[in-house]
C-alpha cells in the first residue's frame, strides 16, 4: 500500500508538472489519497484539487464534493477554493446562477483573473459571445501579458469568422512569446484564411526558420513536425501569389523570387513523402532567397 501511494503521488506530480488533466488516470491514482490528504502536507492538498477537477470531468460529483469540503475546511475564504466552488456549480447549476456567483466574487476581488476567466468561459459556452469578448478585452487591458487570454480572444474571433480581429489578437501573442513557432504558425494560418497571402507566406517562412534553425543540414532531411504544415503553407501561398498577386491588407511586400520559393517548397513537400532529400543546389538557392526576405521584416 505504501508503494502504491508513493507511485500514485509521483504520477500525479508528473501530471501537475506537465499541466495535464488526464482525468481518468488522475481519478484512479488520486482516489487513494483522499482519506490521507491531511497527513501529506502541501502535496496532499494539491492532489485533492487534482482529484476534484478529475471528478468533475468524469461526473463523479460525490467525490468532487468530498474534495471540495476538505479544501474549504482547510482554506476558508480562499480565492482558489472560490474558483473550485464555481466550477462545481457549473456542473449542476443554471448558467445565470453561476454568472451571478462569479459576479459577486469579482465585485469583492476585481483583480482575480481565475474567476474572471471562469466567467468568460460560461459566457462563451452559453452563446453570449459579445459579452464574452467585452469581458475578455477588459481582462486583457488589466493583464496584458496573459498569453492564454489573447489566444482565447483570437479563437473566439476565428470561430465567428472575424479573421482580422483574430490576427490583431495573435499579434499580441507574438509580441509576448516571439520564440514560440506554434504561435507563429497559428498567426500564419489565420493570415492565410483572412486572405493576406503575403503576410501568411512571410510568417510561414519565419516558422520554418525557427523550427529548422538548429538542425544539421535540414535541406537533406524531410520536414517533420511543425515544419510540415509550414512548408505546405509556403507552397499554397507562393503558388496562389504566382497566379494572382493579391494585395496585402498589412502592406507586406511580395518577394521578387516567388518562383524559387515555390520550387523549394514543392521539393520540401515532396520530401515529406519520399526518402530522398532535396537537391543541394536548389535548396541552397531557395534558402538564400528566403533568408534575405525574412531579414527585411
Amino acid at each position: 500500500m505504501i508503494m502504491s501511494l508513493s507511485s500514485a503521488l509521483d504520477k500525479l506530480a508528473t501530471f501537475r508538472t506537465n499541466n495535464s488533466r488526464s482525468s481518468q488516470e488522475t481519478f484512479k491514482n488520486a482516489s487513494i489519497v483522499l482519506k490521507s490528504a491531511k497527513q501529506l502536507g502541501d502535496d496532499g492538498w494539491a492532489v485533492l484539487e487534482q482529484l476534484f477537477l478529475a471528478s468533475v470531468d468524469i461526473g463523479r460529483l460525490d467525490v468532487a464534493d468530498e474534495c471540495l469540503k476538505q479544501l474549504a475546511d482547510r482554506f476558508p475564504e480562499s480565492p482558489r477554493v472560490d474558483v473550485l466552488t464555481g466550477i462545481r456549480m457549473e456542473a449542476t447549476e443554471p448558467p445565470d446562477v453561476v454568472l451571478q456567483y462569479y459576479g459577486q466574487l469579482l465585485d469583492a476581488q476585481s483583480a482575480n483573473a481565475a474567476i474572471w476567466k471562469r466567467k468568460i468561459s460560461v459566457l462563451r459556452r452559453t452563446g453570449k459571445i459579445e459579452k464574452a469578448v467585452e469581458e475578455l478585452s477588459q481582462l486583457l487591458d488589466t493583464f496584458y501579458t496573459d498569453v492564454e487570454g489573447w489566444l482565447e480572444l483570437a479563437d473566439i474571433y476565428t470561430t465567428c469568422n472575424q479573421y482580422i480581429p483574430a490576427l490583431q489578437a495573435l499579434s499580441h501573442v507574438l509580441l509576448l512569446a516571439p520564440q514560440n513557432p506554434f504561435y507563429a504558425l497559428q498567426f500564419a494560418e489565420t493570415a492565410y484564411t483572412a486572405g493576406d497571402l503575403p503576410l501568411a507566406l512571410k510568417t510561414f517562412l519565419v516558422v520554418v526558420d525557427m523550427s529548422e534553425r538548429d538542425l544539421d543540414s535540414p535541406e537533406k532531411k524531410p520536414p517533420v513536425g511543425i515544419s510540415v504544415r509550414a512548408w505546405l503553407g509556403i507552397k499554397l501561398c507562393s503558388r496562389r501569389l504566382m497566379l494572382n498577386s493579391s494585395p496585402s491588407a498589412s502592406n507586406t511586400p511580395i518577394p521578387k523570387s516567388l518562383n524559387l520559393i515555390e520550387e523549394l517548397a514543392t521539393e520540401r513537400v515532396l520530401a515529406i513523402y519520399s526518402t530522398k532529400g532535396t537537391p543541394r543546389g536548389k535548396a541552397a538557392e531557395g534558402k538564400d532567397v528566403i533568408a534575405g526576405w525574412i531579414s527585411d521584416r
